[in-house]
């Protein structure tokens, strides 16, 4: 697959995926189109040779390869599905001054400033009595607008927003008994408004992604913190080999951004729930089953920060990765990445072994370093884990930014890692 066709595959993803339950149906619909078999977890598992499972917002998918032994270690890409952003609050419908707003709680660490004045929608799922799922998407629907420098002299001297005051959005003048935002949604879903028992909806950006810049090398959209990362999982795993000695994984959790503490996150038991079955399946005793996970191995990919033109003095003076170089091999000496030099050694092979370059990133020692789901994971199965992901500039904003080349390079290193690297 070459950039273009690539960066298009990618950018329709993005736009197919405003919300984790939207990224888990979507890598779904691909998966399927390629002949993999969805399981129930309520089902029991006779697995076929290409499987996965959505449990909420995260999808697990492998390749079992035939006549697996007992012992098959497993190779996993993890990634998430979640973005930052604004949440949908138990009382969605606001106003003020005659505006019609939406009631909405900060959903992880969205860089704030960036969601003024665009044109945002609303997404996830909604919930029935019965327990039954539907997706919904409004398309552009609302806004949070600033005020006007004429009326705010020092804005540009020190912008600070109030969450509760400043960021709600938006959507119509009127009377907010008149015009609910969860019977829009309803409707929308061509459901009764009556019928809906709970929800699950967040923000996101509608502008489309875009290429732009010197030979459209750069590209622009929102969620690629983490789409970035489930996306080329999921193109590797499409062309793996299906006969290799391993299980080729994909690992797309959900909730990252606010700490993976769920059923559907890192932290919860969603990945450890599959393996078991998987190996169950095969007939592996417990013994053999740890011989298995003593053999594999997890990249933990995740978006990671290029160096930033206008901010250089935040970075490492000395390791200071640039965009459009390929993605990071990402590092921190207390552990908030889980790359150690044995898995350092592993991303220089698949790397080497797809023809990419890979670039190192570590914090400025004055910086806080954020985490990923490679501790998380590590520590639950016990699995050897490397984290890395592509260079952005903006990560958190409701658009963010890449050099197309990284993109790419992560994809190919990814399906070289599946190819056995």
């Amino acid at each position: 697959m070459d950039t273009t066709e690539y960066m298009t595959g990618f950018a329709e993803f993005i736009q197919a995926s405003p919300s984790s339950y939207h990224a888990a149906h979507e890598v779904a619909r691909q998966l399927t189109s390629a002949g993999f078999s969805e399981l129930k977890e309520e089902d029991p598992w006779i697995a076929p040779k290409k499987t996965f499972v959505i449990r909420d917002g995260a999808i697990i998918a492998w390749i079992t390869p035939d006549n697996a032994p007992t012992t098959a270690p497993v190779r996993i890409l993890g990634a998430h599905t979640d973005s930052p952003g604004f949440k949908l609050k138990p009382q969605s419908t606001i106003g003020s001054h005659g505006w019609l707003q939406v009631g909405v709680e900060v959903y992880g660490g969205p860089l704030l400033n960036s969601w003024l004045d665009r044109e945002l929608e609303l997404s996830g799922r909604l919930v029935l009595k019965d327990g039954s799922q539907h997706l919904v998407r409004t398309g552009p629907f609302m806004r949070i607008p600033q005020l006007a420098i004429h009326l705010d002299r020092e804005a540009n001297n020190g912008l600070k927003l109030d969450k509760q005051r400043n960021t709600a959005p938006v959507y119509g003048v009127g009377d907010p008994r008149a015009a609910d935002v969860l019977g829009h949604l309803a409707q929308l879903a061509d459901i009764p408004s009556q019928d809906v028992a709970g929800y699950d909806i967040i923000s996101t950006d509608t502008q489309p992604p875009a290429r732009f810049g010197l030979d459209d090398t750069l590209f622009a959209a929102p969620r690629m913190d983490n789409l970035s990362s489930t996306y080329a999982g999921l193109v590797a795993l499409l062309n793996a080999p299906e006969d290799g000695g391993h299980i080729s994984m994909l690992a797309a959790f959900d909730h990252e951004e606010i700490g993976s503490e769920t059923r559907s996150g890192a932290c919860g038991p969603f990945l450890e729930d599959v393996l078991t079955r998987i190996y169950d399946g095969l007939g592996a005793t417990l013994e053999e089953s740890a011989r298995a996970m003593a053999q594999s191995w997890c990249i933990s990919s995740d978006a990671g920060h290029s160096i930033h033109p206008n901010y250089g003095e935040r970075h490492d003076p000395n390791v200071q990765p640039l965009a459009g170089n390929g993605p990071l091999l990402k590092i921190n000496a207390n552990q908030r990445y889980a790359t150690d030099g044995v898995g350092a050694a592993l991303w220089v092979r698949s790397c080497e072994a797809a023809g990419v370059p890979y670039q190192d990133f570590v914090s400025n020692n004055n910086s806080p370093c954020g985490s990923t789901i490679g501790p998380l994971t590590a520590t639950r199965i016990g699995i050897r884990t490397v984290d890395v992901g592509i260079p952005l500039i903006s990560m958190h904003s409701a658009r963010e930014m890449c050099h197309v080349n990284d993109v790419v390079y992560l994809s190919r290193a990814i399906g070289a890692f599946f190819a056995g690297a």
